[in-house]
């Protein structure tokens, strides 16, 4: 493998952190030219920024996933619709709010709505739930993560008092996209959904799977130039994983080294981002969550569903289900603070700038 110079690297990172156009052959080199040794110096440099605008906390969001019923089938999910497998469920908002209750009594203030595409939680299912978690919990942030919905959707659950949204685009590349996807899916409309978040005042997340089937390094080079130009206030990027009754269940895995590199560059280029530490990680690797954090992330988002729900969301094999328990939380805050870290309760939005902050509501 050809490598880059120490030197060469320098002057790299520094490009990164400026404002200044990074040409696309600088991101190939650095995901692909480095060697172990200035694999783990960009990772210091990107957890130095991160501390740099954090400082040492760790944002928590607690994550209520509400349904693994989804229309869609794209062929690396283990909720996509053909699998037949799986045992379904939906959550009633009763349900939700009771989730809310105990995430609420353990301490977040951000709750994490994550469902399939599912058609009976519909428009105005969404707007009734959003509503009323507001209304117990006002102070609270609420991030939705339901797919694909149109700009008016969009627009009722911000008036009713989502704060967030995330949307993996998964990849940019068009080709790449329909190998990941069936036919009825597009990626034009997958960017244009992100795009209308941005434009409705969201604090709006995209990522990435890395390793995914068929993935290249010049696709993970264009997300990173769609990331550019998005300037997402989140980004959220995992490891593939191969899972069974999916058509990829025979591909390989991506790794924790190769996400956690992704993970630091993004960092580094993307300094005031909110990086969750993905739970794809702790499937693959026990201790994928302090690397990622160790890699410039400063999220994480412990599961907070009812137990039963937690087990039928298997969206990849190897899932790792936390509990809601109190003694799960004093886990996680232990291995937080036995890397130097410690959790931050506070809502964790995005940083704004002095004229944002004038004009935020």
């Amino acid at each position: 493998m050809q490598t880059i110079s120490n030197e060469t690297l320098q002057q790299y990172t520094d490009l990164l952190k400026s404002n200044e156009k990074v040409m696309p052959d600088i991101y190939l080199a650095l995901l692909s030219q480095l060697n172990p040794q200035q694999q783990d110096w960009l990772r210091q440099q990107a957890a130095q920024t991160a501390v740099g605008q954090f400082g040492k906390g760790i944002y928590v969001r607690a994550l209520i996933e509400i349904s693994n019923y989804c229309k869609n089938n794209c062929y690396y999910c283990g909720i996509r619709c053909a699998n037949t497998t799986i045992q379904r469920y939906r959550l009633t908002q009763e349900q939700i709010i009771e989730a809310c209750q105990k995430a609420d009594q353990l301490g977040f203030k951000t709750f994490v709505l994550q469902g399939g595409e599912d058609p009976q939680q519909n428009d105005e299912w969404m707007v009734q739930l959003i509503t009323n978690i507001k209304t117990l919990f006002p102070q609270h942030a609420i991030t939705l993560s339901i797919g694909e919905r149109d700009k008016e959707a969009y627009r009722r659950f911000k008036q009713a008092g989502a704060d967030r949204f995330l949307l993996r685009h998964e990849t940019y590349n068009a080709k790449h996209y329909c190998q990941l996807h069936p036919h009825n899916m597009s990626r034009d409309n997958r960017i244009n959904c992100l795009r209308q978040l941005k434009e409705l005042g969201y604090q709006t997340g995209t990522g990435i799977m890395v390793g995914s089937p068929y993935q290249t390094m010049q696709d993970i080079v264009e997300d990173i130039l769609f990331m550019e130009q998005l300037l997402p206030e989140m980004i959220g990027i995992g490891p593939f994983i191969a899972t069974p009754n999916t058509p990829f269940e025979q591909q390989a895995s991506g790794t924790v080294d190769q996400t956690t590199l992704l993970l630091a560059l993004l960092r580094l280029r993307f300094p005031k981002a909110l990086i969750p530490a993905t739970t794809a990680l702790t499937a693959l690797d026990d201790h994928g969550r302090e690397k990622a954090i160790l890699s410039g992330a400063n999220v994480i988002m412990p599961n907070v569903s009812p137990p039963d729900a937690r087990e039928k969301y298997a969206i990849y094999t190897k899932k790792n289900i936390f509990s809601e328990t109190a003694d799960a939380i004093a886990d996680i805050q232990n291995r937080v603070n036995n890397i130097g870290y410690h959790i931050d309760w506070t809502r964790g939005d995005y940083p704004l700038t002095i004229k944002q902050q004038n004009n935020h509501v």
